[in-house]
This record gives structure tokens, sequence and C-alpha cells, in this order.
């Protein structure tokens, strides 16, 4: 454990860090799991709807830096064109 009063303090920022982008990624992996079913399972109108809410945290996550902006951009990408050939 860090004795330096900087250390410690880094240290205390980056739990707080890692706490906020781990419940992020979740948010993230569910909002895509959401889609993934509502296509499995053929329901366009819940598969669309889910993409907007999947849309919406995928930006949020790359606006706050937990996923690079292009990651998101890709996987709304994908999903949209799942959504889309229903």
């Amino acid at each position: 454990m860090a004795n330096i009063k900087q250390a410690l303090k880094r240290h205390r920022q980056s739990l707080k860090r890692r706490a906020r982008n781990r419940a992020i990624k979740s948010r993230v992996k569910n909002a895509i799991k959401k889609v993934r079913l509502a296509i499995e399972a053929r329901d366009k109108e819940m598969a669309q709807a889910a993409l907007r809410d999947a849309t919406s945290i995928l930006d949020k996550a790359a606006s706050k830096g937990v996923i690079h902006k292009k990651n998101a951009a890709r996987r709304i990408s994908r999903l949209t064109s799942h959504v889309n050939n229903l």
C-alpha cells in the first residue's frame, strides 16, 4: 500500500473510476443483450425500442471515455443492421 499522500489520493480516485466504469460497462452489455434477445424473438417493435435505449447508453459510455467512440459506433451500426434485417 502506498504511503505517499498523492499516491493514496490516486488510489482512491482509481477505485471510484473503476466502480463507475464497471457500472457503465454492465449497462452497455445488458442493453446489447436486450436488443439481441428481441432480434432472436423476431419482435421488431421491441428490438427497435431496445436499440434506441442501447444507442443512447453506448453513446454515453463513449462520451465518458469508458469505451472508445469507434467501438460504440461499430456496435451501434451492427445492431442497427441486424434490426433492419428483421
